[in-house]
């Protein structure tokens, strides 16, 4: 057998049986990827490619931005900002049926715009909203899905580690471009979540039991601005060339602090927990990040990606076809991977045949994101799914049935997003940030 079939079997079948075993991803792409490298090399070349390698994939100015907008999280988070965005967004749902599921949908996408993260987003504003939906008498199941459906928005809308991690191993796809493109997206997910709950709200009757007058909101939306004002400047100097993402992602952590400092809801003594909560996060994705530069190394060296793309391009040259075997490829990866090490693994596979059929990277970005980002609500490994259902103490199953319509809509608006570029290109253009690094 030939030696690169071998090292491609090695690590193909070597990560499948790790995971199977239940060991974490990142061990399991790591050990898989050197035993495979060592089939390529001798051990000691092979060692030292292998370490070569993860600190060449981690030895990046643009992945600087990570650790800085999880910080930036992890401190909004505790700051007081989530309850805020909360009351902003319920002005802006307005009376409505259902306005409360509706306010949990917007505050999510405020909230995970900011954060970067849909996790983050379920656990800070489901925390405030649960107690909030059952008290005027929402059914409990259908708000948990409401929040666990509409949590991953927040991974399309900038910043995005995500996007981050994709402009990473494309090649250096521009940042600012796919920012800008995942707006669009964003909220046409969120939108795709309104919808759903405005007949779920109509169909069980549910209605705004506390109005809000309109000095009330007016006050609600004055005191919100201030967090607000951190997309504005963070994704403005982004996308104006005043600062790189990962300056912005520093801007962040500071502006987010100085406001958790002056709503007086973080004190000097939290500094050390909120810095070691998003030290962890950060060495996860870090680490995750080196050993799959191993992977991408003997995938490159065994000419997997060539391999694939010739599997399917003898299977059709539709693009459409094409594009569908993509999307149902990674939302079935989406179901038991999480999108960092998906998109580093996937990413190098289906950019190659994306290209070659002439699909703007920007545009397959958002489509990879939105694919991995629909899997983070789905079992059996969504992570999205286990915070909102913890944060709403249900059991998974029961919450699987109301959270089933939202799907199909998230789906729907997946299939829109692929096969109409131009929902993803058309801020990047309009910025003319198209081909800027």
């Amino acid at each position: 057998m030939d030696v690169a079939v071998q090292a491609a079997l090695i690590l193909f079948i070597g990560v499948a049986f790790l995971l199977i075993i239940g060991a974490p991803i990142s061990i399991s792409v790591g050990i898989a990827s050197a035993f495979a490298m060592f089939t390529l090399l001798e051990m000691d070349n092979g060692a030292l490619t292998s370490a070569q390698r993860m600190f060449t994939g981690m030895n990046s100015f643009t992945l600087l931005a990570i650790p800085f907008f999880i910080l930036a999280g992890v401190i909004m988070n505790n700051g007081g900002i989530a309850i805020r965005l909360v009351n902003c967004a319920k002005v802006l749902s307005g009376r409505m049926p259902g306005s409360l599921a509706h306010t949990n949908v917007v505050a999510n996408m405020l909230f995970g715009s900011i954060s970067g993260s849909g996790v983050a987003a379920a656990a800070a504003v489901g925390g405030t909203m649960s107690p909030l939906q059952e008290k005027e008498g929402y059914d409990k199941h259908f708000s948990a899905a409401v929040n666990i459906a509409s949590a991953p928005a927040g991974m399309l809308i900038p910043p995005s580690n995500t996007l981050i991690v994709f402009s990473l191993v494309s090649g250096g796809t521009s940042i600012s471009a796919l920012f800008m493109a995942g707006y669009i997206p964003g909220i046409l997910w969120g939108l795709a979540c309104m919808v759903v709950a405005f007949f779920f709200a109509r169909k069980m009757g549910y209605s705004t039991k506390s109005q809000v007058t309109f000095k009330q909101g007016i006050l609600v939306f004055l005191e919100a601005i201030p967090s607000l004002l951190l997309i504005v400047i963070v994704i403005g100097g982004i996308v104006g060339g005043v600062f790189t993402a990962t300056e912005g992602s520093a801007i962040a952590v500071v502006y987010s602090l100085l406001l958790s400092f002056i709503y007086r809801t973080i004190k000097v003594r939290d500094l050390p927990r909120i810095l070691l909560e998003s030290t962890k996060t950060t060495a996860i994705v870090i680490f995750l990040i080196g050993v799959s530069s191993i992977m991408s190394w003997v995938m490159s060296f065994t000419n997997i990606p060539g391999i694939i793309a010739d599997l399917l391009l003898g299977f059709t040259d539709n693009m459409i076809i094409i594009l569908l075997i993509m999307n149902i490829v990674l939302l079935i990866v989406g179901t038991f991977m999480d999108p960092t090490p998906a998109v580093l693994i996937f990413t190098p596979i289906f950019l190659p045949i994306a290209l070659s059929f002439g699909i703007d990277p920007v545009h397959f970005g958002i489509i990879v994101v939105f694919n991995l980002s629909i899997g983070t609500i789905t079992p059996p490994v969504g992570p999205v799914l286990f915070v909102g259902t913890k944060i709403a103490n249900l059991k998974i199953e029961n919450v699987i049935r109301p959270l089933l319509p939202f799907f199909v809509a998230t789906v729907a608006v997946l299939m829109i997003i692929t096969y109409v570029p131009q929902l993803s290109l058309m801020l990047p253009e309009m910025f003319g940030l198209m081909g800027n690094k």
